[in-house]
């Protein structure tokens, strides 16, 4: 069972990911990387959930950035996003689609591109859980 799972919605945010699972890896938390699109692959991603035994997802994604609001709405657990940088407003429509959730669907927000803030940012859940 791994600590966090990292979902991205895209193969190119693999870098992002990698930065992610290099903090995780440097203490010890377990985790496993998805490249589950929550546009391409509704489906996937909703068997993805029911059946994760994380306790922490970090999501990363770009353009409209449904990923970490879809994640948050079929879990409890936290979720905690991260905005990929774009051509055009270089992360920004990403940014707000991530921190401008609805009510009661909550979703954490790291910078753009700062897949190492997220790691960062679970492992202080998970210390407050005593789950590591």
């Amino acid at each position: 069972m791994p600590h966090v799972s990292i979902l991205s919605g895209s193969a190119s945010d693999e870098e992002i990911a990698k930065k992610a699972g290099d903090i995780l890896k440097l203490n010890n938390i377990t985790f496993d990387y998805q490249v589950i699109s929550a546009h391409r692959d509704p489906d996937k991603l909703d068997e993805f959930i029911r059946k994760s035994d994380a306790n922490i997802y970090i999501c990363i994604a770009g353009l409209s950035a449904a990923l970490p609001g879809v994640v948050a709405s079929k879990t409890k657990k936290p979720v905690i996003g991260v905005p990929v940088s774009g051509k055009l407003l270089g992360g920004l429509d990403a940014l707000l689609s991530i921190v401008q959730m609805p009510k009661g669907v909550p979703v954490a927000c790291v910078g753009v591109d700062n897949g190492e803030n997220a790691a960062h940012l679970a492992i202080r859940i998970l210390s407050l859980a005593n789950l590591f």
